[in-house]
């Protein structure tokens, strides 16, 4: 019998920015300077590239320290409607142009992390879930999805609006920022496990990278 191979988005990865509310509220005075002049009217989205996919248990090389992005991908069926979710570490780079940072920062090589496995969202409770990020065993955030500027199914129905999402389009709901509105972050060495009721954890290394 072939052994089962751990998931992996088999469409596209859209991501959100400032979707959960502490870290919108922390951007929002510069959301009304030039050249934007007021907040978002329509979600924000980028693209993970394919390169980017690592699986549960992958050792991720870094250059430096990196922002640890835990997060909910909703996923898409063949009607065009989200059936399942996953856990996903949306690792980034630090970067000073948060509106406009360049694709380097995002899609390095490995810097999506899958958890193993899927779960059908009629066994989850999307609007209460809580993911708890753990660096070496200890625990360093939670994310609180109570706390989304656009709930999940809110946030899907407004991307629908405007693009239409295929068969294993994957839709990530968003990361946060620490209380005190720094960003987490690790570095090479560190293990990271994040976790929430429901799901399938995920766990990975950061290493060195070398060129």
């Amino acid at each position: 019998m072939k052994a089962k191979l751990a998931w992996q988005p088999q469409g596209t990865v859209y991501g959100a920015l400032l979707n959960l509310r502490r870290e919108f509220e922390l951007w929002a005075p510069q959301m009304h300077e030039a050249p934007y002049e007021a907040p978002p009217a329509a979600p924000v989205l980028y693209v993970k590239t394919a390169n980017t996919f690592a699986p549960d248990g992958a050792a991720v090389p870094v250059p430096g320290p990196v922002r640890v992005g835990a997060t909910l991908g909703l996923i898409a069926g063949a009607a065009g409607e989200p059936t399942h979710a996953v856990l996903l570490d949306d690792l980034c780079l630090p970067h000073e142009s948060y509106f406009r940072p360049p694709i380097r920062y995002r899609n390095r090589d490995g810097f999506l992390v899958c958890a193993p496995r899927s779960t059908p969202l009629a066994q989850l409770a999307l609007d209460t879930l809580q993911i708890a990020v753990h660096i070496n065993g200890a625990l360093v955030q939670s994310v609180d999805l109570a706390t989304l500027v656009r709930p999940a199914l809110g946030l899907w129905a407004e991307v629908s609006a405007f693009m239409t999402l295929q068969l294993g389009d994957v839709l990530m709901l968003g990361t946060d920022c620490l209380p005190d509105g720094r960003p987490l972050l690790a570095a090479a060495g560190e293990r990271i496990e994040l976790s929430a009721p429901g799901l399938a954890p995920l766990a990975h290394a950061l290493v060195e990278e070398h060129a």
